[in-house]
């Protein structure tokens, strides 16, 4: 039996195979693959379900979806040159890649971004041009707030309902280059002061007179509303605190180290929900005692409307001067806010005949009867309470106001009456009181206590402060969403003070301990003027120091100009 050997290699120099194997050999059985290409690869390498892969570089489907990695062959880049495709130079100079790929389409923005885009460009380069050296350090103060977008995402997904419009605020006044920052205060800091003691009450005495309530305004619903009345025989007194002269003479006589009025004080008591610039002076006099007022050119006896809502009211460029603009809906609401105080009271139908009418001892102190018989006006039903409120070493005396006299369980009672107005349900993110303020009254109150919670919380500090029984709440509305001069009364309620503040999470040890703490810190300082500003871009509170003639040129122009 005849038995070959196969072809061995041979390898002298050591055991094993040689490094260096002949593969030309035809007795050799690599020799049929010695012309094959070959693209060497490792074991690490993941197949993509494909028995040969002519591409240098690979991504998995897991890879492309995600983004996480990319990833070429361990081989290098050009391992399988040889089974790429090989064009030859002369036709290559005239080969071109066709894309067959469709262009994306142009996005473009809604008018009503675009125009707000547009709006906010202008303002910029506005400020850019308007700059001035002297005020480098303090222009931030008075640029617009540029209040930041909640986005949801990741946080229950994208829900839009729930981001804030980017409004553009300015400061409520232009801070100069002498003012000094004393103190910064930040919201978080002023919701965490709490006194621990309730300040002890004292009526002084009162001034003006109160009407009854009227009883027909209980019975008012949505099918039966009532058209709001004007009443421009009416005068309305919104002086500050050293302009009063009841709390001159009681500043003499040194019956407290404190001086405010109720709107002041509410106003500080709320600054935690204030959304809207606003401003407070503070007079330090060389005895220590310290006088809180507000500036005669402000806007701070306007109410506000829908400050605290998702959507609150923005100026349109195109309309800048609409109904629905901030400045409109705001003088809207305090007309509204005053008319509704005295239509729901009994009105004497005779001068003589006051038989609803409770007169205090002394009379209106800021009524001139020669001057308003000469004009045919007479004042409002607003009864001025002195008090003091006494909180250790702090004697605080308020002027507050009452709006009227309520009959509950044969007792009679003093109370306070304030207005929502409903504008535009839609404009608002609200609901239509039309619908739901006869059935679901408690939903409309919970969208306003959403959307103005910061003018509730002063409503409610102003009865508690005044000792008020009775707190009235009435719900207007326009007769249409077009017509910002006609309104009917759909609703009213009573509230007590106390309750309500706890249904709306207001804490009157809160709001005490506020006040406590403004009052110990200026009771640190030198005498002097300063000022409490809202900063518009962030919830922080500033106080400057600023010189004892400031604000004072205002007023002197202002008088020069009667």
């Amino acid at each position: 039996m005849v038995f070959s050997l196969p072809y061995v290699p041979a390898n002298t120099s050591s055991w094993g195979p040689p490094k260096d194997e002949d593969i030309s050999n035809p007795n050799n059985p690599m020799n049929k693959w010695a012309n094959l290409p070959y693209a060497p690869y490792s074991r690490g390498d993941r197949l993509s379900g494909r028995s040969v892969d002519f591409t240098s570089t690979w991504k998995s489907n897991s890879d492309r979806n995600d983004g996480r990695r990319t990833r070429e062959s361990s081989s290098g880049k050009n391992a399988n040159e040889e089974f790429q495709y090989k064009v030859e130079k002369s036709e290559q100079a005239s080969f071109q890649l066709v894309d067959t790929a469709k262009a994306p389409k142009r996005f473009v923005a809604p008018a009503k971004k675009r125009a707000q885009q547009q709006s906010r460009l202008r303002q910029l380069n506005a400020r850019a041009r308007g700059g001035n050296e002297q005020q480098k350090d303090t222009g931030r103060y008075n640029q617009p707030q540029r209040t930041r977008r909640r986005n949801n995402w990741g946080k229950g997904g994208n829900n839009r309902k729930n981001w804030h419009h980017r409004v553009d605020r300015q400061a409520s006044v232009a801070v100069k280059a002498d003012w000094v920052v004393v103190d910064e205060i930040t919201f978080p800091v002023l919701s965490k002061q709490r006194s621990e003691d309730l300040p002890s009450e004292e009526d002084l005495f009162s001034c003006g007179f109160l009407d009854q309530y009227n009883d027909a305004y209980e019975r008012v619903t949505s099918k039966t509303a009532v058209p709001l009345k004007r009443f421009e025989n009416k005068e309305f007194y919104p002086v500050t605190t050293t302009d009063d002269p009841v709390i001159e003479n009681l500043a003499i006589e040194q019956t407290g180290n404190v001086f405010a009025t109720d709107v002041i004080l509410a106003h500080l008591m709320a600054s935690p929900r204030s959304v809207i610039p606003w401003d407070i002076v503070v007079q330090k006099l060389p005895n220590g005692t310290l006088f809180f007022d507000k500036r005669d050119s402000s806007q701070f006896d306007f109410l506000t409307v829908s400050e605290t809502a998702n959507q609150p009211p923005l100026r349109s460029d195109d309309d800048p001067e609409g109904i629905n603009s901030p400045e409109r809906l705001s003088l809207e609401a305090t007309t509204i806010n005053q008319n509704f105080s005295q239509q729901i009271l009994r009105q004497s139908k005779t001068p003589n005949n006051q038989s609803h009418r409770k007169n205090f001892d002394l009379a209106n102190p800021f009524y001139d009867e020669d001057d308003g018989a000469a004009n045919g006006m007479e004042p409002a039903s607003v009864a001025y309470k002195y008090r003091r409120f006494t909180l250790g070493d702090i004697r605080l005396v308020c002027r507050c106001e009452l709006h009227g006299l309520v009959q509950k369980r044969g007792e009679e009672q003093t109370m306070t009456a304030f207005a929502l107005n409903e504008w535009d349900s839609k404009l608002s993110g609200g609901i239509n009181w039309r619908d739901k303020i006869d059935t679901q009254r408690g939903a409309v109150l919970a969208t306003e206590l959403k959307n103005n919670s910061c003018k509730l919380a002063k409503w409610t500090a102003q009865s508690i402060l005044a000792g008020a029984d009775q707190m009235k709440i009435g719900y207007v509305s326009r007769v249409t969403k077009s017509n910002a001069y006609e309104h009917v009364i759909l609703a009213t309620q009573f509230y007590k003070p106390k309750e309500f503040a706890q249904q709306t999470t207001l804490s009157v040890n809160s709001m005490w301990g506020i006040v406590k703490m403004l009052v110990e810190f200026f009771g640190g300082k030198d005498e002097g003027k300063y000022v409490i500003m809202r900063d518009p871009n962030k919830p922080i509170l500033r106080i400057f120091s600023v010189p004892p003639s400031t604000f004072e040129e205002d007023d002197n122009d202002e008088e020069d100009e009667e």
